[in-house]
């Protein structure tokens, strides 16, 4: 198994973490393809488009998160060829393997949404906290909303998205702000989703709802945003069901883009029906090819897009992977836990913690649907204590 070759496709969280676990687990050679400069700790961006954190704390160079022993080919993928396993670059370069893990993560598709990149280059109102290009925009539109107030909108798009409570923690902490800084009632906040409600587990859905109502939330569920002209502050939303359109006047405007798998995976063969890698969801090994593996954003396994994901898919992948390459079968088995720090406000965070099927997997002993200062201090401190020094040096 020295002699074994290992690709990894991507380096991001998914990706740096299982290289580091796996150059712990066995002796093998170990490939990371990525071409990006920068790696950017993203769980925090909701923070930082709030101006509860700095960008700088998210950003560090890639070539310093690539753990030692394992090779950096700074390059895309151009396709996967499963049948002679090879990877081939956009560079040209043809690179084979032993085993392949697919994690590159996941697209922004703002193609999707008519006007919104003229609208995030162009308009001072309108952020994401999904782009380093737009995330430091947050602040400045926050402050000048609290000065005239007006209608603020939060979209969630009718695809998947990493870090699925990201679009309602940016509405929790500027409704927060608005209301701590006394001008709340000049504001009318509206929460857009595709689905019938503001999250999918019933026990924190509740709870949500709860500050729905208490914080005089206006939501449009089963529509999602279709068109956005800042020239005349119209945001245009989509029914889902009945595919009707209509339009609203935005004074500040959240954007999540509509996020979606790379085109490769499906091209190459390997995607399931949405484009996402194809696997076992217990195993994350792929369903046809066995010395394929998928883990984070980009992995078909039905759960929640989170680092917290990551964490408990990378050591449940590694050891499959190696008992691959011993000639075993999988034993090793991922439940589905994920994690999603809500942040409802400045400094209370609702912790939910589930895995498969919306089944409860939590960690402390007490009720996690209710908002505590104590899981802000784990979401905004220790969880990126533990992402840097713990999960990407395969400890955590």
């Amino acid at each position: 198994m020295s002699s074994s070759h290992v690709i990894i496709i991507g380096g991001g969280t998914a990706g740096i973490t299982i290289a580091a676990r796996l150059r712990k687990a066995a002796k093998v050679n170990i490939t990371i393809i990525d071409p990006a400069e920068r790696h950017y700790y993203q769980p925090l961006w909701t923070l930082v488009g709030g101006g509860l954190a700095s960008f700088d704390e998210t950003d560090r160079a890639m070539a310093d998160q690539i753990p030692k022993g394992v090779t950096w080919e700074q390059d895309a993928v151009a396709k996967i060829d499963p049948e002679a396993k090879t990877v081939h670059t956009k560079g040209g370069k043809a690179l084979t393997y032993d085993a392949l893990v697919v994690a590159p993560g996941i697209r922004l598709a703002f193609e999707e949404i008519e006007g919104v990149t003229e609208a995030l280059d162009n308009d001072p109102r309108v952020w994401t906290n999904y782009s380093p290009k737009y995330v430091n925009k947050g602040v400045k539109a926050i402050e000048a909303f609290k000065k005239e107030g007006g209608r603020a909108f939060f979209s969630f798009p009718q695809s998947p998205v990493k870090c699925g409570g990201g679009p309602q923690k940016i509405m929790w902490i500027t409704e927060d702000i608005l209301r701590s800084s006394g001008v709340r009632d000049k504001a009318e906040i509206t929460f857009i989703a595709p689905g019938a409600a503001i999250f999918g587990v019933p026990k924190y859905r509740d709870a949500l709802q709860v500050l729905v109502e208490e914080r005089d939330i206006h939501t449009q569920y089963k529509h999602h945003v279709v068109a956005i002209d800042h020239t005349k502050s119209e945001v245009t939303l989509e029914n889902v069901e009945t595919k009707e359109r209509h339009t609203e006047a935005y004074d500040l405007m959240h954007i999540t883009p509509p996020q979606r798998a790379f085109a490769f995976v499906g091209e190459s063969g390997l995607g399931d029906a949405a484009g996402f890698v194809n696997v076992n969801r217990e195993t994350l090994q792929h369903v046809t090819y066995p010395e394929i593996f998928s883990a984070g954003d980009a992995s078909s396994a039905p759960t929640a897009k989170t680092g917290a994901a990551v964490r408990k898919q990378a050591p449940t992948l590694v050891a499959n992977l190696v008992s691959f390459l011993n000639g075993k079968a999988p034993s090793a088995r991922y439940d589905g836990y994920t994690s999603c720090p809500l942040v409802v406000g400045q400094k209370h965070v609702m912790l939910a913690e589930f895995g498969y099927d919306g089944s409860i997997l939590e960690t402390f002993p007490f009720n996690q649907a209710k908002p505590r200062r104590s899981m802000f201090f784990l979401k905004r401190t220790m969880l990126p204590i533990m992402y840097w020094n713990g999960m990407l040096k395969g400890r955590a």
